[in-house]
This record gives structure tokens, C-alpha cells and sequence, in this order.
């Protein structure tokens, strides 16, 4: 068992992962409301295929709900309708949101994965994404999917940047070329 929340997005299974209280369940909400899929709320029940994908479920008891401070609990099928939900989802990326903090530095520039997300021996891609009032982390976690999706077909938009840097600072013309 995993705390956070599984949905599918893109043709990607994506684990939202972080501190209490930090917005997994409402980003996933809006993320529900935009047409991606819900699989599970606060707890996924994971397990390894033989080929050594990771699946995650929502375990039987909460499948369909979801927990919205303020709201309580709402089941996702009834709101959004069946095409919302997913039944299980192999787990592709892991996005954990963590609070922003003034003082910390942050990746800029995007030139590689902080670090890998570990479970059951299996390493998982994991992006952090600082959460602050006024950002949209639906939207973060959406453009973070197509990132990867990207860096898996081989472009990498922070690596086209540094060779265009380079070619200008090579050629003498700076930053204008």
C-alpha cells in the first residue's frame, strides 16, 4: 500500500504523492474534471507484474471516493460518470508535491529527474513540483506528463535551450542568435 493518488493521464499512470494536507485530492479532482481518469484517492494497493511494471488499484473498500476537506467524501463515478474511473493503472510517473519554501532552491532548469520513486524494487520517475497559493498544480502536473512523454521519445527542451546557448556563445552573436 502507497499513500497518495493514482490517476491515468495521457496513456501514463500517474502517482500523486506528498504531505498531508498539501492538495493531492483537490489537483486530482481538477485533474478528474478535465477528462483524465481516477483510480484511487489516499491509498493505492500496488503490485509487480512479471515483467516488473508496477500496477496500483484502489483497495475495494474506498474504490470510487474520494476525501475533499470541506466537502467530505464523494464518489467519483457518480459525479463524473464511468468514463471518469479506471480500474487499476501501471505506475509511469510520480509527481509529489511539496510545500514551497522561500529560502529552498528549486531545479530551474530541468536538466534531469531529481531522483527515482522506489517501491517494490522497481524504480519510478518522480518529479517535484513546489505547491505555493496562486499555482496551478493541475496544470503543472499535466504539462510535467507531456515532459516526460517527451523525454521518453528522446527531446529534452532544457538540452535544445543549453545547445542553442552554446552555438550563440560559440558564434560570438550571444544571446540574440
Amino acid at each position: 500500500m502507497i499513500s497518495g493518488g493514482l490517476l491515468q493521464m495521457f496513456g501514463l499512470g500517474v502517482l500523486i504523492i506528498g504531505d498531508s494536507g498539501v492538495g493531492k485530492s483537490e489537483s486530482a479532482l481538477e485533474l478528474i474534471a478535465r477528462g483524465h481518469r481516477f483510480v484511487s484517492d489516499d491509498v493505492v494497493h500496488v503490485w509487480k507484474t512479471a515483467g516488473g511494471r508496477i500496477i496500483g488499484k484502489a483497495p475495494k473498500l474506498s474504490r470510487f471516493f474520494m476525501e475533499i476537506r470541506g466537502l467530505g467524501i464523494i464518489n467519483i463515478k457518480e459525479i463524473f460518470g464511468p468514463r471518469s474511473i479506471c480500474s487499476q493503472a501501471p505506475i509511469d510517473l510520480v509527481i509529489r508535491l511539496k510545500k514551497w519554501h522561500r529560502k529552498q532552491e528549486y531545479d530551474r532548469l530541468g536538466l534531469r529527474f531529481p531522483e527515482d520513486f522506489t517501491v517494490l524494487g522497481e524504480r519510478i520517475p518522480q518529479l517535484n513540483i513546489p505547491v505555493a497559493p496562486g499555482r496551478n498544480i493541475a496544470t503543472l502536473i499535466e504539462v510535467a506528463c507531456k515532459v516526460h512523454i517527451l523525454k521518453k521519445r528522446g527531446y529534452q527542451a532544457s538540452l535544445e535551450i543549453v545547445k542553442k546557448l552554446e552555438r550563440a556563445l560559440s558564434s560570438g552573436k550571444g544571446a540574440e542568435a
